[in-house]
């Protein structure tokens, strides 16, 4: 707060961007607002993406803060974590932020968690495992009938709301999630807001075709039947063969069924080999629109990473990994403000990109340090210079902190 406090004009002062950091913003209209005014292309076609991302922290006091996940380091972190939903341009190609929330375990699921791991580890390893088959007693389950688990709760919550903040001005068809989130709970809480559903689910996945069978002499017809081997799929769903550095990649898409999921899922299958030794990976997309085509589907999926650099530009450049607020509604609008500023940054951009593709946010920056720079310089000269001298000094300037040089002069204007 400090530091926005020195960069600020007139009116900005510390007290007047503290208040401001305890004041109660509606940013989600905030956030709506500015895209639809400065971002919105009614011709466009528009993905709904959604991510967490986790901020670490040290201290004791700091709102919401616990151990999450981070998939930078691979391990638990002691930290924040946000869940942001954002619009991705398929025209543009990028992403903007629009809704962003603090994710919180309550005191229910902490001791749960405990009590799950303490059981665990008094297991006893020499307990005889339980008898192969169904328990005697045992009910059918309705698939269909998913108990939504507290996180996937607020994250429905979350998608509601914004879903009717937007309402009737952008008509949405997908949201884009990454494999945490490719399991049917996840699946269910999308459909459940009208949306369909694109992620991954785990490369060694069980799917099955449907059963193509007679129907046996007792009981139901069978739903599943055979299970898919990736590397030895039939050339009837092959759709695409791409050869590049001896690497050859197949890609497949077909309809498939997995125990866990009542409706059948379109499925695209990434089958990579080493044409020299022969080792193969694969990757599995699916979408829960059974009538999207492969290569829409591979393509929506690869442009949910772009929320990815929103979360990098926002730690890097906006002050999300190092504010340093501990309330609630600080902690809240030092968030929403770095996401907030990735959009704007956009917006600010554009205009100098037109000239100069290699233009970035350090260069935008450095323009607005610059600018600065001359402003008070100037102020204090007994008398000011003229308006030709004053547009080289605010060229050279301000390209001082810039990684791409100046291409063309630069107004003071």
């Amino acid at each position: 707060m400090l530091g926005l406090s020195r960069w600020t004009e007139k009116g900005g002062s510390y007290r007047t961007v503290q208040r401001f950091f305890y004041t109660v913003i509606p940013w989600a209209q905030i956030f709506w607002t500015f895209f639809r005014e400065h971002l919105f292309d009614d011709q466009d076609i528009y993905l709904l993406a959604g991510d967490e991302s986790v901020v670490t922290k040290a201290g004791k006091q700091t709102h919401g803060l616990d151990y999450y996940f981070s998939s930078l380091q691979q391990r638990a972190v002691r930290g924040l974590s946000f869940f942001t939903l954002s619009l991705i341009s398929t025209k543009q190609r990028r992403s903007y932020p629009l809704c962003v929330e603090q994710m919180m375990r309550t005191a229910e699921e902490k001791a749960a968690s405990k009590a799950k791991k303490q059981a665990k580890k008094k297991a006893d390893p020499d307990r005889p495992k339980r008898k192969p088959g169904r328990p005697k007693g045992s009910r059918n389950k309705n698939k269909a009938e998913v108990a939504l688990n507290p996180e996937l709760q607020r994250i429905q919550k979350m998608l509601q709301s914004f879903l009717s903040t937007v309402q009737g001005a952008l008509r949405l068809t997908y949201l884009v999630l990454d494999g945490h989130f490719g399991n049917h709970p996840a699946f269910h809480m999308v459909r459940q807001c009208q949306l369909h559903l694109i992620s991954k689910l785990r490369h060694d996945a069980a799917l099955h075709f449907a059963y193509a069978g007679s129907a046996p002499r007792r009981g139901p017809i069978p739903r599943l039947g055979e299970q898919v081997k990736v590397h030895n799929i039939p050339d009837q769903y092959l759709k695409e063969i791409q050869i590049k550095d001896d690497f050859e990649t197949r890609t497949y898409q077909l309809q498939l069924l997995h125990k866990d999921f009542p409706d059948p899922l379109n499925v695209v299958i990434l089958l990579r080999t080493n044409l020299e030794t022969q080792a193969w990976a694969n990757v599995i997309l699916f979408s829960s629109d059974l009538e999207l085509s492969y290569d829409k589907l591979i393509d929506y999926y690869s442009l949910r990473f772009q929320i990815e650099f929103n979360f990098r530009d926002a730690k890097q450049f906006w002050g999300l990994e190092d504010f340093m607020n501990v309330t609630q509604t600080a902690v809240t609008n030092a968030a929403n403000l770095a996401l907030f500023m990735v959009d704007v940054s956009q917006v600010l951009m554009c205009e100098y990109q037109q000239n100069d593709t290699a233009f970035s946010v350090l260069d935008l920056k450095a323009y607005y340090r610059g600018y600065r720079y001359v402003t008070e310089t100037i102020q204090m000269l007994p008398l000011k210079p003229d308006d030709n001298l004053v547009s080289q000094l605010f060229h050279k300037v301000s390209a001082l902190g810039r990684i791409h040089p100046v291409k063309t002069p630069v107004s003071s204007g």
